[in-house]
């Protein structure tokens, strides 16, 4: 009986150290992202973002032009 305890001890303690591995690599691997996001995707949406903005502000801006044409000459 102690020789299958110590195995399972044994066994126990490599699934303990595989998985604490496993949970540091993770920990570390979200860090990196979490940074990744910050510092590239973060940026990159809001330039994109204000440039749609800006665009779609020209377009109303043409828009209310052209009505403003349209409605002088159906007077």
């Amino acid at each position: 009986m102690s020789d299958f305890n110590r195995k399972v001890e044994e066994a126990s303690a490599r699934v303990n150290k595989s998985v604490g591995e496993a949970a540091e690599r993770v920990e570390k691997e979200t860090a990196e992202f979490i940074k990744y996001l910050n510092n590239e995707v973060v940026p990159a949406v809001r330039q994109h973002s204000t440039k749609a903005l800006r665009i779609a502000s020209e377009k109303l801006a043409q828009m209310a032009k052209y009505l403003e044409e349209h409605e002088k000459q159906q007077k």
